[in-house]
Parts: C-alpha cells; structure tokens; sequence
C-alpha cells in the first residue's frame, strides 16, 4: 500500500466488540464496524472472540491491522469506515467509473473538473466532496450524450416508461 494514495494508518482501538477506532494521517479519526467482514470469512472467524478481538493492533511494518495470526488491509478499512459514516470511498469513485466505462478523460469531461482531480479521487489521494459524488449520480441518470447538460429530468414515472 503506498502513503501517497491512502492515509498512513497511525493508531488503533477496539471498542466494541467488533468496532475499531483508527486514527489516520490525515488526520481523520474514523470507527468502524468489521463484524460482517469478520463472519463472512471463516478464516477471520477466531477475530470473533471478544477477547482475541480486543488485542487488535498495527503491524509490524504499519501495512496491516493484526489480531495473532489474522490481519485486515488498512485502505480496506479506511474504505469501510469512510462509507460507514455516509462519505463517498474512492471505491465507490471507481465502481461508478467502471460501471459507466469511463476514462480518466471521460469522468473529467462527464463531472466538468480536471483530469488529475479524477485521478485524486479515484486513487483516495483526495477527499471526495458530497457535490462530487451527486454530480457522478446525476450524470448516471441522465447519461446525456452532448456537452449540453439536461435542463430537467424525467419524473419517477417518466423515468419507469422510458426503463420498460
């Protein structure tokens, strides 16, 4: 995991069973809940114990969350908590550019910012604004196919014709 496109994680806590406090390099102190990951993976399963949860730390070399034997990627996590407290991940940047097979260029031209600043965002580099994120939503909705954006959009049941 390289610094330059996650935040370095700095510190973290075990709260409740199965929530984290992290604390990150840029400052951001995010929790986050980790139960789901933990019981979706039957290798992750002993994390489960509330005693064995509760050892939780960094990793020798600061690129892993460790509990003994079992380990969590940082940028996952910081994923994770990013969207659990309602902020866009650049996960969810990068999903909405490949669902819309778009480009660097392509997303730049679609959301009228610069290129780098897709390059920012898709990579976790920067933080994604709110307005960002809604403006890749409208844009999805309205896929417009010329540089001249929608003056309107279609109404719930305009938008329910127009699917079927």
């Amino acid at each position: 995991m390289s610094e330059y496109f996650f935040p370095k994680l700095e510190a973290i806590e075990a709260l409740a069973p199965y929530r984290l406090r992290t604390a990150w390099s840029t400052g951001e102190v995010l929790e986050v809940d980790v139960e789901e990951v933990l019981r979706r993976f039957p290798v992750l399963s002993p994390i489960l114990n509330v005693d064995v949860f509760a050892t939780v730390h960094i990793g020798e070399w600061g690129n892993s969350i460790e509990w003994f034997e079992e380990e969590l990627g940082p940028d996952n996590v910081y994923t994770w908590a990013k969207e659990q407290a309602g902020e866009v991940s650049h996960e969810m940047f990068g999903e909405w550019m490949q669902r819309n097979d778009l480009s660097l260029t392509t997303a730049a031209e679609a959301l009228g910012i610069s290129r780098r600043m897709v390059s920012y965002y898709r990579t976790a580099h920067k933080a994604i604004p709110r307005a960002i994120w809604l403006a890749c939503l409208g844009w999805e909705a309205t896929r417009p196919k010329t540089k001249t954006l929608p003056r309107t959009l279609l109404t719930a049941r305009e938008y329910v014709v127009v699917q079927v």
